[in-house]
């Protein structure tokens, strides 16, 4: 008895001393743990993800939504479901079945009335919950909710604030120059023109035939193509931008409009003043003749934008308040087909350019098929690089000058969460 119990304490203590195999025990007792360890940071790793990619379509719903409704497109009644098929639209390369994000999206669209002025406030809260898997499940948790929320700043009804736009428009004589675009209202001219015809005539006797030639004046017609000159795309292209400003702002409240053209002189300037009608027709009257020099035009641009009351306060901000209570946002669009005449002309709208962004105007150009000196010039004025367009055509100016027409009317709508 006493021989059999030694020899089990023997091998028992030989059992323990011997560490040839804890290697492999341990890798067999840590391994399963390891493995939950690596799904929990895969789980970890993917509610993160999860998370960003719902905050992100509730940024996106809310925006959305608020610009919808300052444009007219829902009302705050329609609003939610508007809101919710948007995020589930934004989630359905993310989850399969988008049923249970849609009931529970919470919507909350308000409006506030302030004088003239409507504004709209829109809160998303989004939530669905996210199977979980390996250590999370073994542990107890086998799904996770995934929330985000997100909130709008008001964005008024009439889509713009307060706007002070002025125009220094090229008229040169090479605006007079046809573009590539048929006139569609008459895409064909007639025109009379007077040539020099020879004939013969018998200037001899019987006895003496003799033939002689003349000259004489005649006139005849030709029917050619109709294509419209630059200043007439102008025309058309200036129409476009007033077109969104009117539509924006149809009891000129917001938005007041001036312009000034120039060819190597500048001509007199319509003055800022509500709405766009003025400078229409100021436009429509231009016709096209002389060199070109910009400088004083956008010097009457920039200094219209920012000049001082009675009172030496800045005029334009002083009467969009008395109106709107905003202070507007001040556009400058200068536009050119060609070079200035003298290296000094360039260095001058340089120089009122500077001037104009240190007092955040925003200045918008347009070369209207113009040479690199004239675009060279018109990259260095423009804003940023968004703010410069190169117009190869008719159709470039139009759009061009729609798009500008679009961001001024534009009331943009931000984010407050």
């Amino acid at each position: 008895m006493m021989s059999t119990l030694h020899s089990l304490r023997s091998s028992a203590s030989r059992l323990l001393n011997d560490r040839g195999g804890n290697f492999a025990m341990v890798s067999a007792i840590l391994l399963p743990i390891m493995l939950g360890a690596g799904a929990l940071a895969i789980d970890i790793t993917n509610t993160a993800m999860a998370k960003h990619q719902l905050q992100e379509a509730s940024d996106s719903a809310a925006l959305a939504t608020a610009s919808a409704l300052a444009d007219g497109k829902v009302t705050t009644s329609t609003a939610a479901d508007f809101a919710k098929d948007f995020i589930a639209g934004q989630m359905a390369n993310v989850l399969s079945d988008t049923t249970g994000l849609k009931g529970s999206t919470t919507v909350n669209a308000t409006k506030t009335t302030t004088g003239t002025a409507t504004s709209y406030s829109v809160s998303v809260s989004s939530s669905y919950s996210m199977q979980l898997s390996g250590l999370a499940q073994v542990i107890g948790f086998k799904t996770t909710t995934i929330g985000a929320a997100s909130q709008t700043a008001s964005g008024y009804s009439e889509t713009q604030g307060s706007v002070s736009m002025f125009l220094a428009l090229d008229k040169s004589g090479s605006m007079g120059d046809p573009t590539s675009t048929v006139n569609a209202e008459q895409p064909t001219k007639t025109t009379q023109y007077t040539y020099t015809e020879t004939y013969t005539y018998d200037c001899g006797t019987k006895r003496n035939p003799k033939t002689c030639t003349g000259t004489r004046q005649a006139t005849g017609t030709k029917t050619e193509t109709n294509y419209y000159t630059k200043i007439e795309a102008l025309k058309l292209a200036v129409g476009s931008l007033t077109n969104q400003l009117e539509t924006a702002d149809p009891t000129h409240i917001y938005a007041r409009t001036g312009a000034v053209s120039y060819d190597i002189n500048q001509y007199p300037a319509s003055p800022l003043a509500w709405g766009s009608s003025a400078v229409s027709s100021y436009v429509n009257a231009l016709s096209a003749n002389g060199g070109t020099n910009s400088s004083d035009a956008v010097n009457t641009a920039y200094t219209s934008l920012t000049a001082k009351n009675s009172a030496g306060n800045d005029s334009e901000d002083a009467i969009h308040y008395d109106k709107t209570k905003q202070v507007p946002k001040k556009y400058i669009v200068f536009m050119t087909d060609g070079d200035n005449n003298a290296t000094s002309y360039d260095t001058a709208t340089k120089k009122t350019c500077d001037a104009a962004k240190a007092k955040s105007i925003e200045i918008y150009t347009v070369a209207f098929m113009a040479p690199s000196n004239g675009q060279a010039l018109l990259k260095y004025c423009a804003t940023d690089s968004s703010h410069y367009f190169a117009a190869e055509s008719m159709a470039d100016l139009v759009a061009a000058f729609k798009k500008i027409g679009a961001k001024a009317a534009n009331q943009t709508t931000r984010l407050t969460n």
